[in-house]
């Protein structure tokens, strides 16, 4: 029998909990740590349709990349997906900094769906650099990167280089900026702001600012693999959460 606690224990041995940054609030948020788990839906976020979701199918346990609970909660009320998820006996655990800076965690995730080879973490931060099979010019790099991830309206600077080195941050990244351009030719994150990028521009550094949620969720979604091998007893649900930002 496989409890809340038992995929909560693995997800601490690859990913400890205690490596969070301070600002975070990943572990189990929700629910019976020593609940059986025969279903449990995986996404990126806690979304209401998410939690809906997860009521819908039966799922004992809600596995999400960003927390359930994040920040202050004033009140829990029965529109919210903590009411929702506690209400319909649903447990929720989240794994996100903790994931990020792990081996075998988003950025690795990230550097193996670009085919990045050598992969390693920079400084015990949550960036990770990676080989390119073969040098490219920036456009062909975008190009690459905007069909591995499937992005639309991607960002980028502009250089005449061309770039082998290549440091990778899920999410939002953008203050390790100066700190990948001492490692690699090009940083890729997914939320990078104007002048960051205009910063970055002006130093001579190449960016590419490819989506919070593309960047991340499928990423994420590779941990799904690691735990149906684990626990044969669970059935793993993908959510099929879709990208709540549309672009053309």
């Amino acid at each position: 029998m496989t409890t809340v606690k038992n995929i909560y224990d693995y997800i601490n041995s690859i990913a400890p909990f205690d490596t969070q940054e301070e600002w975070d609030n990943s572990g189990h948020l929700v629910g019976d740590f020593r609940k059986e788990v025969k279903k449990c839906v995986m996404a990126l976020d806690a979304t209401r349709d998410v939690c809906r979701f997860a009521c819908d199918v039966g799922a004992d346990l809600l596995l999400t990349h960003h927390p359930v609970i994040f920040g202050g909660i004033t009140d829990v009320k029965s529109d919210s997906v903590v009411y929702t998820l506690a209400n319909s006996g649903v447990a929720a655990v989240s794994a996100h900094t903790n994931f990020d800076l792990a081996d075998g965690g988003i950025n690795d995730s990230l550097a193996e769906i670009l085919g990045l080879s050598n992969p390693r973490h920079i400084d015990g931060t949550l960036i990770v650099a990676g080989e390119l099979e073969n040098e490219m010019s920036i456009d062909d790099l975008a190009e690459l990167v905007s069909d591995r991830l499937d992005v639309a309206g991607i960002r980028y600077t502009d250089t005449d280089k061309l770039i082998k080195t290549v440091a990778v941050g899920g999410g939002a990244c953008e203050e390790y900026t100066e700190l990948a351009s001492q490692y690699a030719d090009v940083l890729i994150t997914g939320d990078m702001k104007y002048h960051k990028m205009l910063d970055a521009s002006e130093s001579g550094f190449t960016v590419i600012s490819a989506g919070h949620y593309e960047t991340e969720y499928a990423a994420f979604m590779m941990l799904k693999n690691k735990l149906e091998k684990l626990f044969t007893d669970v059935e793993f649900i993908s959510a099929n959460q879709q990208n709540p930002i549309k672009s053309i």
